[in-house]
């Protein structure tokens, strides 16, 4: 092989190597969209479109009974005890119910933080609408203090026939030391 090929070779190499990295970086930037796009296309994750808010009234559908489950958890370091009053519950389509979420700050100082809601099966997530939720605000938690949230909401009637169970989860994220913009 003589120096001009190896020289020839070494930049093909080379403009590989530069070519894959730029495809990795841009992969990994267009992750995010693709993710929310899948998610929304396939109803995976509950990921939920704004937030679903209740207005006005609904028929009670009383013939018909889901149960609702409710999640918590915390993300890594946050620093709060975090519960549902009830693990489930029974409703009914087109009936306001209120569940309250219990947080305590387990440290010394003071925090905020936010929720993030889930709902199981993540297509029919449009149909449990909230008319009261801590999630729609940042939360601020003295020290040592338990803080009780309630959440209103209601299963719209118009939810399909074969739904009989639906998880509502919330996740506690620390927002402390978050920067204002």
């Amino acid at each position: 092989m003589t120096p001009a090929n190896r020289s020839r070779d070494n930049m093909r190499l080379v403009r590989r190597i530069a070519f894959v990295a730029v495809a990795m970086f841009g992969f990994g930037f267009a992750m995010v969209p693709f993710y929310n796009v899948f998610c929304e296309w396939t109803g995976l994750n509950g990921k939920v479109k704004g937030e679903a808010t209740a207005t006005g009234e609904y028929r009670v559908d009383a013939s018909r009974e889901i149960t609702l489950e409710f999640i918590t958890s915390l993300n890594e370091g946050m620093p709060l005890a975090f519960r549902a009053e009830k693990s489930k519950l029974k409703v009914h389509p087109g009936q306001y119910y209120t569940v309250n979420f219990y947080a305590e700050n387990l440290t010394d100082r003071q925090l905020t933080g936010q929720a993030i809601p889930s709902i199981a099966p993540g297509l029919f997530a449009e149909y449990l609408k909230k008319a009261e939720c801590f999630c729609f605000s940042e939360q601020k938690f003295e020290p040592h203090r338990e803080r009780t949230m309630p959440v209103r909401f209601v299963v719209d009637p118009k939810i399909p026939e074969e739904v009989r169970d639906m998880t509502l989860s919330y996740t506690f994220f620390d927002i402390t030391d978050r920067k204002p913009n």
